[in-house]
């Protein structure tokens, strides 16, 4: 499968980054083509047209689309600013709409306090579903991101490596029910 990692986060000093590499490598890991859909290297503007509407898309709208339209699911990483995905991540998922459909995403959310993001991760299955891409029902919070992953992004809380195993699990078996049916054809 090719899978769609989508980081949320243009801050300079961000650790989804870091959450976003660690992630990819569990995926690779799985068999499964990775992409890495990074809002601060597309230097996207705020939203005024949906590639869509676009009459000629520059490069970087033809390869976000490109990179949405080409995976079979998504992951995104949200972090939590204000109890919700930033507006990078929903700035980005919004240049897109039909490419998503039929496709799962699984969420992962992270934040420096204990509650992992989940209030952003709730918010994100409600814009997932509006993306024609349901979110499975687990997700994956990350709390005390700071002392989960070193200043090189590699992971020092084992506890880490088994949770995402089962969510991992959990998607594939998503990827594969999708995909199956999208074999069949679409309902519309």
């Amino acid at each position: 499968m090719n899978i769609a990692i989508i980081l949320g986060s243009v801050r300079q000093d961000r650790n989804g980054a870091k959450v976003g590499h660690w992630i990819t490598k569990k995926i690779s890991e799985r068999g499964h083509r990775t992409m890495v859909i990074d809002p601060m290297q597309l230097d996207l503007p705020i939203l005024d047209r949906m590639y869509k509407e676009m009459k000629e898309p520059e490069p970087k709208y033809k390869k976000l689309h490109e990179m949405i339209y080409s995976a079979d699911g998504y992951v995104p990483i949200t972090p939590e600013y204000n109890h919700t995905v930033s507006g990078a991540l929903k700035n980005t998922l919004d240049y897109c709409l039909e490419e998503y459909f039929f496709k799962p995403s699984a969420i992962v959310s992270y934040s420096v306090g204990s509650f992992g993001g989940i209030n952003a991760a709730q918010h994100l299955r409600q814009i997932f579903a509006e993306l024609g891409s349901p979110s499975i029902p687990s997700s994956l919070q990350i709390s005390k991101v700071n002392e989960v992953f070193d200043k090189d992004g590699n992971l020092l809380s084992q506890e880490y490596d088994k949770r995402v195993q089962r969510f991992l699990d959990e998607f594939d078996w998503y990827l594969e029910a999708f995909k199956s049916q999208r074999d069949k054809g679409a309902p519309y």
